[in-house]
């Protein structure tokens, strides 16, 4: 069962990356379907993500989104959620789902969310089936945000998301808990993820392990010397890179955000780590680095 700190980390992720994907999904279709999943409690993630969407009502009109709430071990749930769902709009349909996690392919074929953009959340104690990941990849219209006792990179990278972020929350004392990942299509998303890893961690005194092992604290400013070294290893390895394809390697291959990619870059120019295309002006994402030593 996760800790009190981590059920409030995964609750305020869930919000802040809802108010993210819900505006672009509604701009992208006329309906959109959202599934929350936990194989236990919810421990109020479910009724803070129903106000996370019925805080963009005006958004919701001439729109139709679906949400599908399945949650094993919370019998107070229908009560909880009964006040909330009374505050949506006519748009919203709530379904309640009875039983575990895995019955989440099934749900989503019922709730008909084939070719519109899907959101799901997954709180799992143990490692995700490649069935989940498949219902959750949509075809071509998923996103997952996933809470599991271990890494899910080559299982969502088979599950069709090109784009994977891992991390793993650690708190006062070094308890690690559990590894946050999330699967994408879109590289908007992944940096609206990643802040919100931030923005939380900050506020609940959270760090993060990143996937080689180091531990990165996210309050106030961080130590950009790792992913400076992290991305000349990685011009050194492959060659010349866009600086985008730099930003995109720091959300899939660390802890640290997409704008703190341009600061590091920055350091290396000035330490003649590395040479940029351009002499001068802002780090344009089409711009090239060159390692030079």
């Amino acid at each position: 069962m996760p800790t009190d700190r981590t059920t409030d980390l995964l609750r305020e992720l869930l919000v802040r990356q809802l108010t993210t994907w819900l505006p672009a999904a509604l701009q992208r279709s006329r309906r959109a379907t959202l599934a929350l999943c936990w194989a236990g409690a919810d421990g109020g993630g479910a009724e803070a993500a129903l106000r996370a969407v019925a805080g963009h009502a005006d958004q919701l009109r001439g729109r139709r989104v679906t949400v599908l709430v399945l949650a094993d071990g919370a019998a107070d749930l229908p009560a909880r959620l009964g006040g909330v769902e009374a505050e949506l709009p006519a748009e919203v349909t709530v379904h309640l789902l009875p039983g575990t996690p895995d019955r989440l392919p099934v749900a989503l074929k019922a709730a008909g969310a084939a070719g519109a953009p899907l959101f799901c959340f997954l709180d799992l104690p143990d490692p995700v089936t490649p069935e989940l990941l498949t219902a959750a990849s949509n075809g071509r219209t998923g996103e997952v945000l996933l809470h599991a006792g271990s890494g899910a990179r080559d299982a969502l990278d088979a599950a069709g998301f090109p784009l994977v972020a891992e991390v793993v929350p650690v708190f006062p004392g070094d308890r690690a808990a559990g590894v946050i990942s999330f699967g994408s299509r879109s590289d908007r998303s992944l940096e609206a993820v990643r802040d919100a890893l931030w923005a939380v961690g900050a506020d609940l005194d959270v760090r993060y392990r990143d996937p080689a092992g180091a531990t990165v604290d996210v309050a106030g400013h961080p130590d950009l010397e790792p992913l400076a070294r992290e991305l000349l290893a990685e011009l050194r390895r492959g060659g010349p890179r866009p600086v985008t394809e730099l930003r995109r390697h720091t959300l899939t291959g660390t802890v640290y955000r997409a704008a703190d990619a341009n600061l590091a870059l920055a350091d290396l120019l000035d330490a003649g780590d590395v040479r940029r295309e351009r002499e001068s002006g802002r780090l344009a994402g089409d711009e090239i680095i060159t390692p030079l030593r």
